[in-house]
């Protein structure tokens, strides 16, 4: 916890984006200790939400969690202690809220991606031209930016190095998973402003703010969007029964095994450090399922590193190199391109992570890494298409992890996948749905198929397509592509663009 000392000041203002919970809140308890009076405001950013879809799952999670975060800080403040919520463009708005509270100091929790920083940039000028203060704290990770480095002061550009030096540093301070609560005087909660919307009421409706009220009950379609921290505690309940299982049963959609607590990382309505505190202990216990998820947590803290020293991996390869890549592109590439994005490829289990995606927000993070292979590898299509559909569909999207994410299996990134390693989508089904029973949930074309058959329907005999009455072409697309053929073409690519002599492929079988 930050115990830099700063100046007594009379009123200051918490500025909350993705840390939407008071408790263990690095920026709300250090405003607690410095001012008399606490202001606490979440801005419904407008350069953000403007380019979101009006059913968007993750702005009805974000007003559902607002409405438990207001909650939380009039429990904390007593009466008249309100959450400030307004619609407008953040870099405008911040400002202008300080001059009308007249604070002396905003609070925040520091962002790596380059366009927050570019807003907080603008914040800062204007607050400090107005003779007011800006106090960033660390949150979202457990280690930031410069924390971790190697010998040389460089930053690590292979994971496994990185969480090595990354245990150690914390096993060399374990103070910085020390809750830091809310350890002010609730009476320093100021009154809130007047609120400007229906009914005086601190948190607007959808609609009050441009989107469709029927997003909430979409919040249904992904057990990970019980939202607030009454909703994340409760999925932590859960997943904490099965963690010591989490190491063999995470890659297997059809079990129960992820904690689907991304959203809630994403927004902060737990704690990564309570998280961390939580795993460190069941790995003291022998747990090997709590080590591996956290590993899982530290892969999250390594990808944000990677962003803010390399910011040029948003819209570029991390390898310069790779940019030099030929991917497919034109009408056919675009026609694959939608296919996958429908969930008709003719590959069952990447048809069906496409289609859980299209339908809940969630996808399970084995079919992550199969279906950003299969477009990238199987149909050459660019990393930066599958990056930006899954940013514009993931509950829990995330610049950071979604672009290294992607990055990785392209075989672009920091520590990728090996370029001549390619995912073969058929032997990864038999291997991760072995009885099809996730197939069957998303491809129901396909589901009366038995055994090998329902991860390759076109090996099918047809006396088994027609007691499945299944129709190739008709009930159920061909493949739009030939594994063999397309591994052959990456093979060239990569190796045309000087990663070295093509060799034989290995499949990730």
């Amino acid at each position: 916890m930050d115990k830099t000392p700063r100046k007594r000041v009379e009123r200051a203002l918490v500025w909350f984006r993705r840390d939407l919970r008071v408790a263990d809140h690095p920026a709300l308890a250090a405003a607690l200790r410095d001012a008399e009076r606490v202001w606490c405001v979440f801005v419904l950013d407008k350069a953000i939400l403007d380019g979101l879809p009006r059913d968007d799952r993750r702005v009805a999670f974000i007003r559902e969690s607002l409405l438990d975060l207001d909650a939380q800080v009039a429990s904390l403040g007593g009466q008249g202690a309100h959450l400030v919520v307004r619609h407008a463009a953040a870099a405008d708005e911040i400002p202008r809220l300080a001059a009308e509270l007249d604070v002396q100091a905003v609070y925040f929790h520091r962002d790596d991606d380059p366009a927050a920083r570019a807003r907080d940039a603008q914040v800062y000028e204007r607050l400090r031209a107005d003779g007011r203060a800006m106090h960033g704290f660390k949150d979202h990770v457990v280690f930031e930016r410069k924390e971790i480095l190697t010998g040389g002061g460089t930053p690590y550009g292979v994971f496994t190095p990185y969480k090595n030096a990354w245990l150690k540093a914390l096993h060399a301070a374990p103070e910085l998973l020390a809750d830091c609560g809310s350890d002010g005087d609730g009476s320093a909660f100021a009154r809130a402003p007047a609120s400007p919307w229906r009914q005086g009421v601190a948190v607007p409706a959808l609609d009050e703010f441009g989107f469709d009220e029927a997003a909430t009950a979409r919040l249904g379609d992904d057990p990970g969007l019980r939202a607030g921290s009454a909703g994340g505690q409760a999925l932590l309940e859960e997943f904490l029964d099965h963690l010591d299982d989490y190491d063999a049963r995470r890659d297997f959609p059809a079990q129960v095994g992820p904690s689907h607590l991304g959203i809630h990382l994403r927004f902060g309505t737990l704690s990564l450090r309570r998280l961390v505190a939580l795993a460190m202990q069941r790995v003291e216990g022998g747990s090997t399922g709590a080590q591996t998820w956290l590993s899982e947590l530290v892969w999250r803290d390594f990808y944000h590193q990677v962003l803010f020293h390399h910011p040029h991996v948003v819209g570029h390869a991390y390898r310069a190199d790779c940019d030099a890549i030929a991917w497919e592109r034109g009408p056919h590439a675009d026609a694959q391109f939608a296919a996958w994005c429908a969930g008709r490829t003719g590959y069952p289990l990447v048809d069906a992570g496409m289609r859980q995606l299209n339908a809940t927000g969630y996808m399970h993070n084995r079919l992550r890494m199969i279906t950003a292979s299969f477009l990238t590898k199987d149909l050459g299509v660019s990393w930066q298409r599958g990056e930006a559909y899954f940013a514009l569909h993931l509950n829990d999207f995330e610049l950071a992890s979604n672009n290294g994410g992607w990055q990785w299996a392209a075989s672009t990134g920091c520590d990728a996948q090996p370029w001549f390693r390619i995912f073969n989508p058929v032997t990864q089904s038999e291997r991760f749905d072995p009885q099809g029973a996730f197939i069957r949930r998303w491809v129901p074309e396909v589901a009366a198929l038995q055994g090998k058959a329902i991860h390759a329907p076109w090996r099918a005999k047809p006396a088994e397509l027609a007691a499945a009455k299944v129709a190739l072409e008709v009930d159920y697309p061909l493949p739009i592509v030939d594994h063999d053929v397309a591994r052959e073409k990456t093979l060239a690519r990569f190796g045309a663009k000087g990663s070295g002599s093509p060799v034989t492929a290995a499949s990730d079988g």
